[in-house]
């Protein structure tokens, strides 16, 4: 004998609720925005009732305010605006789908939606291209002043090591060249001729290179 398999209680308010797009935008200059389209999609396996809500009724005309969506499918809900006038543009409304069972009252799942009215793409178009200059001249900056400690370490002066060398070849130079007898300075400290052009060409070359620095 087969038992009916049974379908898991669903939890209040957990079902995700699948909706395109989130984001509705209407412009007073452009009548064709006045009228938008909100797609309701079901992927389970059951039918689902929806319901859709706002905190503005007086300013839209939702057509299928409610309904039902076969599993697996998806519907259309179209919402005008009636009431395009200036002072409710920037204006925030929210729109709210509450799904549930057919068999049941209570809500599964809901999802929001929020709704705009802005006088012109134009406008909307130039704020959006003010704010991306902006951001891009603010990264510049950041960019610029995250660069200025390293060029502040990178000429902070010689090095300890070419100090030392310019201390050695100088050094050098001051020591008596050999066949000079009456110098005090041990004959092993006593320097060809050859060495000294030496010193005295690396002396220049770390010369040029402090004060590059």
């Amino acid at each position: 004998m087969h038992q009916q398999k049974r379908q898991p209680e669903l939890v209040e308010g957990n079902l995700p609720v699948f909706v395109f797009p989130t984001e509705l935008i209407f412009y007073a200059d452009d009548q064709s925005t006045h009228k938008q389209v909100l797609t309701l999609y079901n992927p389970y396996e059951f039918a689902l009732k929806f319901k859709v809500l706002c905190t503005t009724p007086n300013k839209y005309v939702v057509v299928d305010a409610a309904g039902a969506v076969k599993p697996q499918c998806c519907m259309d809900i179209v919402i005008r605006h009636r009431d395009v006038r200036s002072c409710h543009y920037g204006v925030i409304d929210k729109f709210r789908l509450q799904v549930s069972e057919q068999s049941q009252r209570k809500a599964l799942g809901r999802k929001e939606v929020v709704a705009t009215l802005l006088p012109s793409a134009k406008e909307q178009q130039k704020e959006e291209e003010e704010k991306r200059i902006k951001e891009h001249l603010t990264e510049s900056l950041f960019f610029e002043q995250s660069f200025q400690p390293e060029n502040r370490t990178v000429s902070s002066g010689p090095s300890l090591l070419t100090v030392f060398l310019a201390v050695v070849c100088i050094t050098a130079l001051m020591l008596p060249t050999l066949g000079d007898v009456e110098s005090l300075v041990p004959l092993y400290l006593h320097l060809s001729v050859n060495q000294k052009l030496v010193a005295a060409y690396i002396l220049g070359l770390i010369t040029m290179a402090i004060f590059r620095t």
